[in-house]
């Protein structure tokens, strides 16, 4: 048995790292994930649990492959709590495929760092167990290494999905200010004419009154 463990600070707060967590796949950094299926979602007492079933890709060696058999495809069962008053996400995975000789225990905690609650704090463990085949400690190694090199990439690919949302946000504010301009615009055009309407309304009684009183039979001229 291998056990992995790693911490990573994202200069993000937790609201936005979370969000970021839900929206990871399909993503460029992490190919091998090629989808992400809800089995069941429930709230109970205002946290969210949900089970959700992952499809991946694992290159495995050829020798490995005539030990444990191949896959063109793999899955494993993520059950995940997201508590957003405690500011708490936890996702535990547990592969499905090759269960019979490898296990593999992955959690995922994402909580405010300590030191500063606008930044969030990830902390990573692995637990690998490879039995019932030859060179059981070299594939818990070799396991253990994809897990690591997928971490980096999986940080990565928060930040790009990060990246997608402050772009969305962006969007959506330069949308309301074209909206906004707009109406403001409007609104100028419309109090504009409203004046103009008012001055030629005035400008025509002024002449009505003028010809009115010009043709008055009580009107003298000087």
């Amino acid at each position: 048995m291998k056990i992995w463990t790693s911490e990573h600070t994202f200069n993000h707060p937790w609201e936005t790292v979370a969000t970021a967590a839900w929206r990871k796949y399909p993503n460029p950094h992490n190919p091998a994930v090629i989808g992400t299926d809800v089995v069941e979602r429930t709230v109970v007492d205002g946290v969210l649990h949900t089970h959700r079933l992952v499809s991946t890709k694992w290159y495995f060696p050829k020798w490995t492959q005539a030990l444990i058999g191949s896959a063109k495809v793999c899955y494993a069962s993520e059950k995940s709590q997201v508590n957003p008053n405690n500011r708490e996400m936890i996702l535990n995975t547990i592969n499905l495929t090759f269960c019979r000789h490898i296990a593999v225990n992955e959690t995922l905690k994402y909580v405010p760092h300590p030191g500063d609650p606008e930044k969030t704090l990830l902390k990573q463990e692995a637990v690998v167990t490879v039995k019932g085949v030859p060179l059981n400690n070299y594939m818990e190694d070799i396991l253990t290494n994809k897990i690591s090199l997928n971490a980096g990439k999986g940080r990565q690919a928060m930040e790009w999905v990060i990246s997608k949302l402050d772009s969305e946000v962006k969007g959506i504010a330069s949308s309301n200010l074209i909206h906004q301009t707009k109406k403001s615009l409007d609104d100028i055009t419309t109090s504009a004419k409203k004046s103009m309407d008012d001055i030629s309304l005035k400008a025509m009684k002024s002449l009505d009154d003028i010809h009115n009183l010009a043709n008055s039979p009580n009107h003298q001229e000087i």
